[in-house]
């Protein structure tokens, strides 16, 4: 179904019309009180492309050439955030119900202007356009490699090109704390900093110290670019387990009472936070009550995935609350603990996500099951019995795999809806997200690689309707979008090696990771 539109993700609808918008000197924006700030983005971004001041005017009164930022509720039965976007020679217009959807108008616009220096001319056409799924991320780890806020920074200008809108941090790992938490400063002093890196999941590390971590006043500098940018960012604070860092701050918050060290490999570790121990909740709710001073978001990432359970079976206190509350297992437990934190954030407004392996029979209704893998029935079950789910598929979205592994064109094919779901339980997916673990990513050159080019895919697929993708148009929009994120400073895969001969896909295949072996 090939378009002439060159935008990634794919419209909804695309009109061509004769004609062009020029830009000139004498071009201004006029915006309303609510779009100033999508005013302030465009004048920023398209006045270095075009060489045009592009300065605000009050009305478009006796102007020859003007780009019109405005609300309008006719739009509001598509989502918040639908956009129209209309180019006549002489006026740009962008209308939506919220700015959110002006913003994402200004995204289209942007690709619409050719990629070359000096270039003026956008082609005359008309854009209605909204979004598949309500949610549309990508998530970093920087647990096992931190990479810092100009890495960061840049990645949220890349999501924003994409009309992702998700940046799901993961900031707590066996491997490092990478959070100031300022009634807990050991978690930083101790366990922001590892002393070497293993090259596999064990064995002798390479005496190398890795460490660092983000000021809670660089935590809402992000935060705030991110909003800017219609970018909601969902902190990750991983528990019961992948919490060796915050052990080795606080081993008292364990089963076995230490003492431990930030560790240096990576695997699925047997510590877990104690949870027959009232301090760990104490401990847990007073970290909490920080991330929630510096994240806006209404969702709270908790992790909740590979816990081993053998010290919690082999640790009196634990064994104790399973007796005083009536659980049946170590499993129930893992519930228990769920969900007292759930009803904690919950009476803050918040509500949680997890990786499915937080789903039990008694798990809180308002938490939101991410699926990796495993049990994929449980996860079914969930959404049909009322929980909304995300997914984040291990073979199909993970980025640190391979390409021959995951080359583009399954990233492109990837659907999220199973079909087996009824109607009601495939309206609680709010999306897909693809994520990126870091146990080898330890570079931002290594992680263009890996996210690029699949990650402008799994947009596509957030977006734009099923039955509107097609592959080999895709790939027809895709070079010139490579081109404007080199010049982002993007250095992505070349294509021959995204998409490798049939036989090396054919060997990825073969050599596929375990996903017991896959932190996630």
């Amino acid at each position: 179904m090939p378009t002439d539109s060159p935008i990634i993700p794919r419209p909804v609808q695309f009109l061509p019309a004769p004609g062009v918008f020029q830009f000139t000197p004498a071009t201004v924006i006029v915006a309303d009180q609510l779009n100033q700030w999508n005013a302030a983005f465009l004048q920023k971004v398209f006045a270095p492309l075009t060489g045009c001041p592009l300065p605000q005017a009050e009305s478009d009164t006796g102007s020859h050439s003007v780009i019109l930022l405005k609300m309008g509720g006719e739009r509001a039965r598509l989502g918040r955030e639908a956009y129209q976007l209309t180019v006549a020679p002489g006026r740009i217009e962008i209308i939506a119900p919220e700015p959110a959807g002006v913003f994402y108008g200004l995204q289209s616009l942007r690709q619409l202007l050719p990629f070359k220096p000096g270039a003026r001319h956008v082609p005359a056409c008309a854009i209605l356009d909204w979004p598949r799924f309500a949610w549309r991320g990508f998530m970093l780890d920087e647990g096992r490699h931190f990479m810092g806020r100009e890495t960061v920074l840049q990645l949220l200008d890349q999501l924003a090109l994409q009309k992702l809108n998700v940046f799901h941090w993961h900031l707590t790992e066996d491997q490092g704390w990478r959070i100031e938490i300022q009634r807990y400063p050991r978690l930083t002093e101790i366990g922001s900093t590892r002393k070497g890196t293993s090259r596999g999941f064990s064995g002798e590390h390479n005496g190398i110290p890795h460490g660092g971590f983000y000021t809670q006043q660089e935590i809402r500098e992000i935060v705030e670019y991110a909003a800017v940018r219609n970018i909601l960012v969902v902190p990750e604070i991983e528990f019961p387990g992948h919490s060796l860092a915050a052990l080795a701050a606080y081993p008292e918050l364990s089963c076995t009472g230490g003492p431990f060290e930030v560790c240096t490999h990576f695997g699925i570790l047997p510590e877990l936070y104690c949870a027959g121990n009232e301090q760990v909740f104490a401990f847990l709710e007073g970290v909490l009550d920080e991330i929630l001073a510096l994240f806006p978001s209404p969702y709270i990432h908790i992790g909740g995935d590979e816990a081993p359970k053998q010290r919690w079976k082999a640790c009196p206190k634990c064994q104790e609350r399973l007796r005083t509350e009536g659980l049946r297992d170590e499993n129930d437990l893992q519930v228990y603990f769920t969900n007292r934190i759930a009803s904690y954030l919950t009476s803050r407004g918040r509500r949680i996500v997890g990786w499915n392996q937080i789903l039990g029979s008694h798990l809180e209704t308002s938490a939101i099951a991410q699926w990796w893998a495993f049990n994929k029935k449980d996860f079914l079950n969930a959404l049909e019995a009322g929980h909304e789910g995300i997914l984040s598929a291990y073979l199909e979205t993970y980025l640190d795999h391979s390409h021959a592994l995951t080359p583009l064109s399954r990233a492109y094919r990837y659907e999220p809806v199973d079909p087996t779901l009824s109607p009601a339980a495939a309206s609680r997916i709010l999306g897909l997200e693809a994520p990126l673990w870091a146990e080898f990513v330890r570079s931002k050159a290594r992680l263009d690689y890996q996210v690029y080019p699949r990650l402008p895919a799994y947009a596509e697929t957030a977006w734009t309707p099923r039955e509107q993708k097609n592959y080999f148009d895709f790939r027809a929009r895709l070079e010139p979008f490579l081109e404007r994120l080199r010049a982002l400073g993007v250095h992505h895969a070349p294509l021959r090696a995204a998409e490798p001969p049939f036989f090396i896909q054919w060997f990825g295949m073969l050599t596929i990771p375990r996903p017991q072996e896959k932190i996630a």
